[in-house]
């Protein structure tokens, strides 16, 4: 949506997603989760990067990716057997593998990935990204608020080891005119 202009243009943001393009350059602990409330503007942060990738305004190593984001909620609706909601997912991962580095994963509400797909028996989605997370072949941008972060994410040491908190403020009166 970037490529084609579609994305509206990001207002009061640019330390947010200065921060976030920092901690997708490191390398280590480089996957930035936006944390804070609901409406406060986490997704505008990534479609904000979305953007400045597209306008080429952004360091070497992010040149040319693509901002993707992942709807948990569609992988499971539908999931009628044990197992189809794993396979689902381990596809897009393939994928994303397969393109190898060039796609940045967005995952809003990165708390429902905590236990998703366990209901019905199979692994959990988290279990499923952190090996890729750990391995570097997946670069990930959550967003969550901090009472969801804190009762899913920061529960699990091996996810929240992999993921950057960046604190996502209501933007000032000034920043929004």
């Amino acid at each position: 949506m970037a490529r084609k202009y579609k994305l509206d243009p990001v207002i009061g943001r640019d330390d947010e997603i200065r921060r976030v393009i920092q901690v997708l350059s490191r390398r280590t602990k480089n996957n930035p989760v936006l944390i804070g409330d609901p409406g406060v503007g986490k997704t505008a942060i990534a479609e904000g990067l979305a953007q400045r990738i597209v306008n080429g305004d952004v360091p070497e190593g992010l040149k040319n990716k693509r901002v993707v984001a992942l709807d948990i909620g569609a992988l499971v609706a539908g999931s009628k057997y044990r197992g189809e909601f794993e396979d689902r997912l381990k596809a897009v991962l393939r994928e994303i593998a397969d393109l190898q580095g060039q796609i940045v994963l967005f995952i809003d509400e990165l708390h429902t990935i905590v236990g998703a797909g366990a209901a019905e028996g199979a692994v959990d989605a988290s279990n499923m990204l952190k090996p890729m997370l750990a391995r570097g072949e997946l670069r990930c941008i959550g967003a969550t608020t901090l009472d969801e972060y804190r009762k899913h994410v920061e529960k699990d040491a091996a996810l929240e080891r992999r993921f950057q908190p960046i604190l996502v403020r209501e933007p000032s009166v000034e920043d929004t005119i």
